[in-house]
């Protein structure tokens, strides 16, 4: 026989044996959040080994940069001892190292401040931060002032003539 159904006896009911149906979402929800949980857990192992190893990597370029900038003191010695050995006295190749890194800070500055002046500011974040206050304001029940949005079909409208800018 493939399939058989037993008979319940007259004082017992057939949902005794079998979980109801909140017991099993119950059941369910609860093994969902474990997983969840899980899996969070995974990931902040997983992520807190690779930010580690990116840490002492960026840790170790950025001695690496330090150490290249403290170099460039002797190249530039090197360079005023260099105009020197020319036949250039000594006070005019230091002076005209200086001048040079005086000019080349000039440049970069002026370069710096170009791309500062391009940078957009955020228009929309701007416009949306203005209305936040609004947003917030608590109203008593049955005296909102403003309207709310409606969907329908996919779309965001308020009643109304108002439109909703998203």
């Amino acid at each position: 026989m493939a399939h058989s159904v037993s008979p319940t006896p007259l004082g017992t009911t057939a949902g005794a044996e079998e979980p109801s149906v909140g017991a099993l979402v119950q059941s369910a929800m609860a093994d969902m959040s474990t997983l969840v949980r899980a899996e969070i857990e995974l990931a902040k192992a997983e992520v807190g080994k690779s930010a580690k190893k990116a840490g002492i990597g960026g840790g170790l370029f950025g001695a690496a940069a330090v150490v290249a900038g403290f170099s460039m003191f002797f190249v530039f010695i090197a360079l005023a001892e260099g105009l020197t050995a020319i036949g250039l006295p000594r006070w005019l190749s230091y002076l005209l190292v200086w001048v040079f890194l005086l000019l080349l800070a000039g440049l970069l500055a002026l370069v710096g401040k170009r791309l500062i002046s391009k940078i957009e500011k955020p228009e929309r974040t701007l416009e949306t931060l203005s209305d936040l206050p609004d947003v917030l304001h608590r109203e008593a029940p049955g005296q909102r002032h403003r309207a709310v949005p409606e969907v329908s079909g996919g779309k965001v409208a308020l009643r109304g003539n108002e439109s909703y800018k998203l």
